[in-house]
């Protein structure tokens, strides 16, 4: 259900009081009984809020000092690249986990202009210190080096977010985040005898390294993206960065590259004061949201495309995208990525491994397949999480990994990996790339497809449920669907593991001809989702949905 201020300016009485928020951080001490305040990794690290003493001070401390263990275990001893965003709890969870890794002799490496740094920043620079002087990439030996990102990404204002990448530069696998969060819990009852040094000391620490995360970053880009195409055409780009972390990047790449690229929005604000409502009622930084975005894109239509040929957006850690154009709006990010591979692999990235797949996960548009198809390109279907396109990007065995949350990344253009966690930057940049290239935006260029495969109707409902049933998800098999069709089509497929790596879902997909459904629990709240597609109609669709639901719920039920 939409909220009633979904789309309309924030009021005073959607702001956060920052100060309590970051009061509340070092105030509160959670309870390691309560399972609503202990430590847990969801599919991006630990999320939650001060006001709700499910991110707190005891929370950094524990989850660090865990890292600083897991990483000493695994033999990793080169420097820990570590970043934030724009959220009000990020500096200080920063400040906290660089008092515990100097306190356990880790070398730390922040940013060098003491700015934000987005999550594929840190990615990349993980990457490239661990890169072999042959250019592959190495994940053995002395000196490598890892990461955190201290973002709760697209969260509310309220929320904090800390999040570990291993020596691949991605989001660390269930295994690794895992035994992190169980040393986590052990450590959070006993949070104040775990070793410290205090920050104002710490900083000026021999460990502290200062590194141009900013200069290293937007120096490489051209390895990926092709600026010759998008100078020469003068194509010019708006970007709202949604007051978050890559503000500061796009000028630089103006200056290096010669671009046209206007930062549209430049302010940051950790109350986000300019933001529209979210689709809930909440102040929510995703570029990809029509609700979200209604500020910008009615600001658009009000005269001031006469200054942009298309606008992309950015969320607070940068590693979601979102598309704005012309005569359109928001695009539906599965129609962007659906008009990406194509582009990509048509032709458009020669050094890109010949045999190399479009990495999608399974609740995104079948668009996408349909795209895949027509241009002979192999699809590999994954489960939910970007954490599962990190070996096929590594392996080659996919160039190109999305997911319908708008997050996507793709090789460079030799072919070698660019970043494994979600890259929001350089999906707007390609689409200025697509742009200049072909004479027509993304949108128009979705249109097209639509023409040639097909409309399709997309949605996500979220669903109460408890964490009984949640655990009941991962026991669900095809059996357990006694459904023989889906709004009045033939059921074709039953899954409980994803195709492209037989890796389980966590839940359920069952397909038909022209729909689907795919039903999984949340990592972090007591709900189930519900994605949905039907290439009929919109009537079809809530058909779908519909019928989804009753499945589920009656697959749960027994």
């Amino acid at each position: 259900m939409v909220a009633k201020n979904a789309g309309m300016p924030a009021t005073p009485a959607d702001l956060i009081n920052v100060d309590e928020v970051i009061g509340k951080y070092y105030d509160v001490v959670p309870d390691p009984n309560i399972p609503e305040q202990r430590v847990s990794f969801g599919t991006s690290g630990h999320r939650g809020s001060s006001l709700k003493t499910s991110f707190n001070e005891a929370h950094i401390v524990a989850i660090t000092q865990a890292i600083a263990e897991y990483r000493k275990k695994a033999g990793v001893t080169g420097p820990l690249y570590i970043g934030r965003d724009t959220h009000a709890l990020s500096e200080p969870a920063w400040k906290t986990a660089i008092e515990v890794l100097v306190a356990n002799g880790v070398r730390v490496r922040i940013d060098s202009r003491d700015d934000f740094t987005p999550t594929p920043v840190v990615s990349q620079a993980i990457l490239t210190h661990n890169r072999a002087a042959d250019g592959t990439q190495r994940f053995t030996g002395d000196g490598l080096a890892d990461g955190i990102v201290v973002t709760p990404s697209h969260n509310p204002p309220t929320d904090g977010g800390f999040k570990y990448d291993p020596v691949t530069g991605g989001p660390a696998p269930a295994d690794v985040t895992n035994a992190i969060a169980d040393r986590a819990n052990e450590l959070l009852g006993d949070f104040k005898n775990v070793k410290r040094v205090p920050f104002e000391q710490a900083i000026k620490s021999d460990l502290v390294e200062r590194f141009d995360f900013r200069e290293h970053y937007v120096s490489d880009l051209e390895n990926v993206i092709d600026f010759d195409v998008i100078r020469s055409s003068g194509v010019r780009l708006g970007i709202d960065p949604l007051g978050g972390a890559s503000v500061n990047y796009w000028p630089l790449m103006n200056e290096k590259y010669n671009l046209t690229i206007d930062v549209v929005r430049p302010q940051v604000d950790p109350t986000w004061s300019f933001m529209t409502i979210d689709h809930d009622g909440k102040i929510r930084m995703d570029p990809s949201s029509p609700y979200a975005m209604k500020g910008l894109v009615d600001s658009l239509n009000n005269g001031a495309w006469d200054k942009y040929d298309l606008v992309g957006g950015t969320d607070p850690d940068a590693d979601r995208h979102g598309i704005v154009c012309p005569n359109w709006g928001v695009m539906n990010p599965n129609h962007y990525i659906a008009v990406c591979v194509e582009y990509l692999f048509g032709g458009n990235r020669p050094g890109w491994p010949e045999n190399a797949g479009i990495g999608k996960t399974l609740v995104s548009s079948s668009l996408i397949d349909r795209v895949a198809a027509s241009i002979n390109a192999k699809l590999v279907e994954v489960p939910v999480g970007f954490k599962w396109f990190v070996d096929p990007l590594f392996k080659g065995e996919v160039a190109f990994g999305g997911e319908e949350s708008s997050g996507m990344s793709f090789l460079r253009k030799d072919g070698r990996v660019w970043t494994t966690d979600k890259d929001g930057l350089i999906p707007d940049l390609l689409a200025a790339e697509i742009t200049a290239k072909t004479g027509k935006n993304p949108a128009q260029l979705h249109q097209e497809q639509v023409e040639r495969f097909g409309e399709s109707w997309y949605k996500r409902v979220d669903t109460p449920t408890t964490l009984e049933q949640k655990q009941k998800f991962a026991k669900l098999t095809g059996d357990d669907v006694e459904a023989t069709q889906l709004a009045g089509e033939d059921i074709t497929a039953k899954l409980t593991e994803a195709p492209g790596n037989h890796a389980k879902i966590g839940g359920l997909k069952v397909t038909t001809k022209d729909n689907w459904f795919a039903a999984r629990p949340s990592g972090t709240e007591n709900i189930y989702k519900v994605y949905a597609e039907s290439f009929e109609s919109p009537e079809a669709l809530d058909k779908v949905l519909a019928e989804a639901t009753e499945v589920v719920d009656k697959a749960l039920a027994e």
